[in-house]
């Protein structure tokens, strides 16, 4: 019987050590360039959805539609880190862009084959499964984004 209270304890104990990450949805909700232009799209209807670890890694993708209105895609990994007295994180993510083509292939650095690499920072803050963070999208502009954990 001892055997069994012990084996059902361990058991439990690496049910509790497993990843207890979560999903995250998102959408942007405003953008604001630094130097405006006519040019510029402000509306970027992102729509993304990543997972996140609880070891804090990050994976995930979205499509939006650039400063310049073309449809683009992003796909990343990085790092989420979490503070341990609030509900505040910052993430740090890298990953691949596609879609600025055309008379705005040069708006990005390094953007020869239409893919382009790139790091994105951004704040965050949560109430139990709401979200929101606010994205520096290069020395170009800011956004900044809702959602929800599930």
């Amino acid at each position: 019987m001892l055997l069994m209270i012990q084996a059902s304890h361990v058991m439990a104990t690496d049910d509790a050590q497993q990843d207890k990450g979560f999903w995250y949805a998102q959408t942007s909700v405003y953008t604001k360039h630094y130097s405006p232009d006519p040019d510029h799209n402000n509306n970027q209807d992102l729509i993304g959805i990543e997972r996140n670890q609880a070891s804090g890694w990050v994976f995930g993708g979205a499509t939006f539609r650039n400063s310049f209105r073309q449809r683009s895609n992003y796909a990343y990994a990085g790092k989420r880190y979490e503070s341990t007295e609030y509900p505040v994180y910052l993430k740090l993510t890298a990953g691949l862009l596609q879609g600025y083509s055309g008379q705005y292939k040069d708006k990005i650095p390094i953007n020869h084959f239409g893919i382009a690499p790139v790091i994105i920072p951004s704040i965050g803050a949560h109430y139990g499964p709401l979200a929101a963070e606010l994205v520096f999208l290069g020395a170009n502009a800011a956004m900044v984004t809702t959602g929800i954990r599930f």
